[in-house]
């Protein structure tokens, strides 16, 4: 195989049945390249005009109920097909499926027939030109992925659809393989491994038990073989055509359709307008519940006729509880053809929007005995390890970062945006650190934790890798909840943040991929700033830990004062009044500006208060223990 000249453009296409995308890999790592817009996603829809050039992607989906006949949705599943093969289906499709030459499957549109990989290079040219637009430069060759039960004919199908396209597809690449690639599967195992992808997408679900073989490809070919050394062998796979998101997304039309019926006494009559309103209210619904335990949904039905109601997250997972029981049995059926039980799987990465929902997340993990990979944006993962493998065979070095050690320190951010390292940069993977925590409002019930990667002492000044709440803590005095953060990174650089809080159990989590997005010379930049401005740094973070460790003095002092101000000697009680005032004054103005103030002053008065409250505090335990009721 000839070697590509090293600043060759070479992309990775995810050329999905629902959406599609484009993505690249340069230093900073893989990403996806987004249109004019900043949408990552473009729709496999293409709508087929009698006068005028094609339309694809969003524009084409928007209109798909205005022009059924005309618009071609999932053409994925017709690629490289018989049309004896696809029969039964051709019935059910809104537009007109035909045999073709040597009785290829065909789409018929406006008197003219396409064969299935026209429409694809309709898709793929679209890909083609947002990559070009966003690198500044013509694009022509590309990695392209495909289902791992694509047969020769289906992967020559794609191959053909790229040249269409004006596009040289250098490699197929199994999605399964992709997926493994963008998480770096298999660079740091010290013996093969067993990974399991579940891919749950908007139409089809699919479900592959592969084994990784650390440094055992010695060469490369479309059965997953790839110039990282390592070898990526589909044990078994399993699905079914005919189970996504969308199938929960017409369960969801169907709660909307009965809540109407019921309210106006009967069924409704949808118009193709109402009908897409409709079913985009439902997909909105069922992103939201993500992320929500309730979502209002408003539906205007014509005729003065609107509908709210509440939909619950509950509900959801009550409709899509079958669902998701159906892609178990698939994963069953791929485990006992590989001959592997569930609890022999050592990783389990997920792929496809529907793979966000929770319910779908906590029923893998309950199946297979451990937490799935979902550090990365499941609907772009495949597109992302298409980028590593187009990046490999462009020449180009690979630089994830995350191989051997962390480049950078991780923690979280504190109350007044100072950050606290949990795992210093350096540290050797897998590490794994614990912390504890607390509240410092009253009655606080919820924490957010937000975990940062950086080497300076604020948050401003160090890069976000993600946000997760703690809820449902019982109201508590500030100080006394004990949350115990627990950071672990495993050896493919994949980061697990888990907070609990310990006298209520109360438990929360997210999962980071900190490699990815850094350069080198990002890495450089951030280690260089973080010695220029230690001593800076170091002085506000110790300003901001003293007007938090002040302001709970001036709480809990205020208190007790409060409470046995009677039993004090007058004298005393101004004195403590006084002191309080004057720190409350130093903290107030270190909040305003951190950088100006002076940390000694501030200390200094802190410890005023400290020294003067210990009789306080003795009267005030004094006065407790007389206030006990007798035994």
């Amino acid at each position: 195989m000839n070697v590509p000249a090293p600043t060759e453009v070479i992309v990775g296409i995810d050329l999905g049945t629902t959406n599609s995308l484009v993505a690249w890999q340069d230093q900073r790592g893989p990403r996806v390249l987004p249109d004019a817009e900043g949408r990552p996603i473009l729709p496999s829809v293409v709508r087929l005009a009698a006068d005028a050039p094609p339309t694809v992607g969003h524009a084409a989906r928007a209109h798909a109920v205005e022009h059924p006949q005309d618009t071609i949705a999932s053409v994925k599943r017709l690629m490289g097909r018989d049309f004896a093969e696809l029969r039964a289906l051709a019935e059910r499709l809104p537009f007109a499926l035909v045999e073709g030459s040597r009785g290829m499957a065909c789409v018929a549109a406006h008197g003219r027939t396409f064969a299935p990989e026209e429409i694809s290079a309709m898709i793929l040219s679209a890909l083609r030109q947002q990559a070009e637009a966003a690198l500044g430069q013509p694009v022509r060759k590309a990695v392209v992925t495909v289902p791992a039960y694509f047969d020769d004919a289906q992967r020559q199908a794609t191959r053909d659809a790229g040249r269409l396209a004006g596009i040289e597809v250098v490699r197929i690449l199994n999605e399964p393989t992709a997926a493994a690639l963008a998480y770096g599967i298999g660079q740091h195992a010290p013996q093969p491994e067993t990974i399991v992808v579940y891919d749950l997408g908007g139409g089809t679900f699919d479900v592959s038990v592969l084994n990784v073989v650390p440094g055992a490809a010695e060469g490369d070919d479309a059965s997953g073989m790839n110039d990282a050394g390592d070898l990526f062998q589909v044990l078994a796979t399993a699905g079914d055509t005919s189970l996504g998101g969308d199938d929960l997304d017409r369960l969801v039309m169907e709660r909307i359709e009965a809540a109407a019926a019921e309210q106006f006494g009967g069924a409704v009559s949808l118009t193709p307008s109402v009908r897409q309103t409709l079913r985009h209210a439902a997909e909105q619904a069922k992103i939201a519940l993500s992320h929500a335990d309730t979502v209002p949904v408003a539906i205007e039905f014509g005729g003065g006729r609107g509908l709210e109601l509440v939909i619950s997250r509950a509900e959801l997972e009550s409709m899509a509880a079958p669902l998701i029981e159906r892609t178990l049995a698939c994963c069953r059926r791929a485990l006992s053809d590989a001959g592997i039980a569930a609890d022999a799987v050592d990783r389990i990465v997920l792929v496809g929007g529907m793979t966000r929902m929770p319910g779908v997340r906590e029923a893998v993990g309950r199946f297979f005995g451990r937490v799935p990979y979902s550090a990365l944006d499941p609907e772009q993962v495949v597109a992302m390890g298409a980028a590593v493998q187009a990046a490999v065979l462009a020449g180009r070095r690979r630089d994830l970062l995350l191989l051997d050690v962390i480049p950078l320190s991780l923690g979280i951010e504190t109350v007044g945006g100072a950050v606290a390292k949990l795992i210093m940069r350096n540290s050797a993977v897998p590490a794994r650190a614990v912390e504890m925590f607390s509240t410092s409002v009253d009655g606080q019930v919820n924490v957010l934790i937000h975990v940062v990667q950086g080497e300076r002492e604020l948050v401003a000044d160090c890069r976000s890798l993600g946000r997760f709440d703690l809820r449902g803590i019982p109201p508590m005095p500030a100080g006394v909840p004990q949350i115990e953060v627990e950071f672990v990174v495993d050896v493919n650089g994949i980061l697990d943040v888990s907070a609990v809080e310990r006298r209520s159990g109360r438990r929360a989590a997210i999962q980071v991929a900190p490699s990815h997005g850094l350069a080198r010379d990002e890495v450089d930049r951030m280690e260089r700033e973080s010695f220029a401005h230690a001593r800076d740094d170091m002085r506000i973070h110790r300003v901001i830990d003293l007007v938090v460790n002040a302001s709970l003095d001036i709480k809990w002092i205020g208190d007790a004062l409060q409470r046995v101000r009677s039993d004090l000697d007058p004298a005393y009680a101004a004195d403590l009044d006084g002191r309080i005032a004057s720190l409350r004054n130093a903290v107030e103005a270190a909040r305003r500006d951190p950088v100006a103030a002076n940390a000694d002053v501030l200390a200094e008065a802190k410890q005023a208060l400290d020294v003067a409250s210990v009789r306080l505090h003795e009267i005030a335990i004094a006065r407790s223990l007389r206030e006990m009721p007798a035994r």
